[in-house]
């Protein structure tokens, strides 16, 4: 395989340490569909003609269209955020004020990418009012990843990005494509649930209803599924009807680094199977 792409955003959860089992495990296709794209690292390390991305967030998916219809200048821009007097918190709590109550899409996209590389662990997080709470990260000197946007804005020559309840994007789905779904991952206990990175979170009836989506897109329509989580009472059950497979990863959320153990995650496979 090439030499790996990172992809510009820090991510809870992101896949770049697993792009390579992923990769074995996604059948060939003329299109890769995510419902659930986060930070990007399958679509920058898998090798489809097509892909048609799709996140819940619109910060998100907004500051990928930006950085893929003008990258040079998104660059030049968010340069001018990336200075050490904005490496403090009073500075990054303005910033992420502004953030908050701006209606300038493009400087909210370059402040998303500012607050993403600035903040606690690469978190994105909002409040029930809609607000980005992420608090201030104290790192020495975050790292400006111009490459990488460079980078994903290339391969994004090969993308749709759309903002949609996965539902819909499921819907888009047609025979040949292959889908790969990260959600908001069920959580491993009653404290350690992360799924708030959009509004609403995603909790076990969201859950069901992806499985649902994922076994009639399989066993009905023809169009494989695979599907990344954490390996719970929940999602044995959950996968039942799915080809499963497992693996050990290192968590990389907790303020604790103690904390910090591995954890078992399941591959859920649904085959296509032809009518």
């Amino acid at each position: 395989m090439k030499k790996k792409s990172r992809a510009f955003l820090k991510w809870a959860g992101g896949k770049y340490s697993l792009v390579e089992q992923i990769n074995l495990k996604l059948p060939e296709g003329n299109k890769l569909i995510e419902p659930f794209v986060g930070a990007g690292s399958v679509f920058l390390n898998s090798d489809f003609d097509n892909y048609l991305l799709n996140d819940v967030n619109p910060d998100l998916i907004r500051l990928y269209k930006y950085v893929k219809a003008r990258p040079k200048t998104f660059v030049k821009d968010a340069k001018t955020l990336f200075v050490p007097k904005n490496n403090d918190k009073v500075h990054y709590y303005g910033l992420r004020d502004e953030f908050n109550k701006t209606d300038d899409m493009y400087r909210r996209a370059l402040l998303f990418l500012y607050l993403n590389r600035h903040g606690f662990n690469g978190l994105c997080r909002y409040n029930l009012s809609g607000q980005f709470n992420v608090p201030f990260g104290s790192y020495s000197k975050p790292y400006f990843p111009e490459d990488e946007i460079f980078v994903f804005s290339e391969k994004a020559k090969k993308a749709k990005f759309v903002c949609e309840d996965f539902k819909k994007t499921f819907a888009r789905a047609r025979k040949g494509n292959v889908i790969y779904c990260d959600p908001p991952y069920a959580p491993l206990s009653d404290t350690a649930n992360f799924t708030s990175y959009a509004i609403g979170g995603f909790d076990v009836n969201a859950q069901a209803e992806l499985v649902a989506r994922s076994e009639k897109a399989a066993f009905k329509r023809g169009i494989p599924v695979l599907i990344s989580n954490h390996d719970t009472a929940l999602t044995k059950k959950l996968y039942d009807n799915a080809e499963c497979t497992y693996t050990s990863v290192a968590r990389n959320i907790s303020q604790n680094g103690k904390n910090r153990n591995k954890v078992s995650e399941v591959f859920a496979f649904y085959a296509a199977k032809s009518k």
